[in-house]
């Protein structure tokens, strides 16, 4: 496997944000990861979810260049007839989505039909994180019809990253509640329940560092647009920064 200088460069960045000892909320990481691993994997989108043992469902989302209409439908109906992730996530190592069904069968369903092609998805591989008996999180990263498939090289780079993408969200789970306030009280005991949509994506995405520009760039809307939801977002919380706001939401997801 070969690696020019800028790929080892962004390798390198990837592994010292797993590795860093203060980690945000899973989601706000899952979404860092899953920017990095764009530019590293040079592809197009990016979902990735925690499983919920007791639910028997996906959930806890984070995305990048998905339509957030699309994947509501997946989280309401089309994961409940996925032909796919439901075996990836039975393996324990970073797998392509033709390892579990060529590429020319998974054309003639409907979750591919009707979900996958709705954004441009076409190759994908999936990295799915566990801990024992324990599914931490995923990783599903796709290309363009246009971009190509990936290879065994795309393996081999989600294989070095594994174990640290599977440590760090061991450590998230480990982590104890936080027992000082962060700000004030919240109306819901849960702030995340009430965030949908663009305002979650925004809200995920200050939660993992992104300056406004980056967020308008990697969710392909206006930088306007953005500024909008986030002083939306201080409004909500009754904060009037984004410290306040990344403690406010990040204290809810460590008391859980």
């Amino acid at each position: 496997m070969y690696l020019s200088h800028a790929r080892v460069e962004m390798l390198s960045r990837l592994m010292g944000r797993l590795e860093a000892a203060e980690l945000p909320a899973s989601a706000p990481l899952r979404l860092a990861v899953g920017s990095d691993l764009l530019a590293l994997l040079q592809a197009d989108h990016f979902a990735s979810y925690a499983w919920d043992d007791g639910a028997q469902r996906f959930g806890d989302r984070a995305s990048i260049h998905m339509d957030d209409a699309n994947l509501r439908a997946y989280e309401a109906y089309y994961q409940y007839r996925d032909p796919i992730t439901h075996q990836l996530r039975q393996r324990r190592e970073p797998t392509l989505v033709t390892q579990i069904l060529p590429q020319q069968e998974l054309m003639k369903t409907e979750f591919f039909n009707d979900f996958l092609a709705r954004d441009g998805l076409h190759h994908g591989v999936n990295l799915f994180a566990w801990d024992g008996g324990r599914n931490l999180g995923d990783l599903r990263i796709w290309r363009s019809r246009q971009r190509g498939p990936f290879d065994r090289d795309t393996l081999d780079l989600l294989r070095l990253v594994q174990p640290a993408f599977t440590g760090a969200l061991r450590r998230l789970g480990a982590r104890p509640a936080d027992t000082a306030p962060v700000a004030p009280v919240p109306a819901s005991p849960d702030p995340w329940q009430g965030l949908n949509g663009r305002a979650r994506e925004i809200a995920q995405a200050l939660c993992a560092g992104w300056p406004d520009k980056k967020i308008a760039a990697e969710l392909g809307i206006g930088y306007s647009t953005v500024r909008t939801h986030v002083d939306a977002l201080f409004e909500r919380f009754g904060v009037h920064n984004r410290t306040e706001l990344v403690q406010r939401l990040l204290g809810a997801r460590r008391s859980h």
